[in-house]
């Protein structure tokens, strides 16, 4: 008898394992309103291209879990913003946080610890 990946793993894992959704998913999640600007995704995502960020929020968009908000100020304001979908998404992304906090060694620096490595070296 053979086993089969349930085809729900699979097609999840094609969105949050391509490149950077995961990410982007997980930062609006922490953002207040789940919604930021491009320029803000721009910045705080590290390591992020303009034109991979473009590609990246259309595709969260077309699948829906993504919204592009126009404000018609002047200039125009452009923010994107989870859906329902998205949110529920970004909530489970919280247990395989959960599981890489527990199970993973990755080093990451806390604003704390930049601050005192500071203090240390004056």
């Amino acid at each position: 008898m053979s086993t089969k990946i349930c085809p729900y793993i699979e097609a999840s894992f094609e969105i949050i394992g391509k490149k950077w959704n995961g990410q982007l998913i997980h930062y609006l999640s922490l953002c207040e309103n789940q919604s930021a600007h491009f320029s803000d995704l721009k910045k705080d995502v590290s390591g992020i291209t303009p034109k991979a960020l473009s590609m990246r929020l259309s595709e969260l968009i077309e699948i829906g879990l993504l919204e592009k908000n126009v404000t018609n100020t002047s200039p125009v304001a452009i923010s994107y913003s989870l859906t329902e979908k998205g949110a529920a998404l970004a909530e489970s992304l919280k247990s395989i946080q959960e599981w890489a906090i527990q199970y993973l060694h990755v080093e990451c620096e806390t604003p704390n610890e930049s601050e005192e490595n500071e203090n240390d070296e004056k």
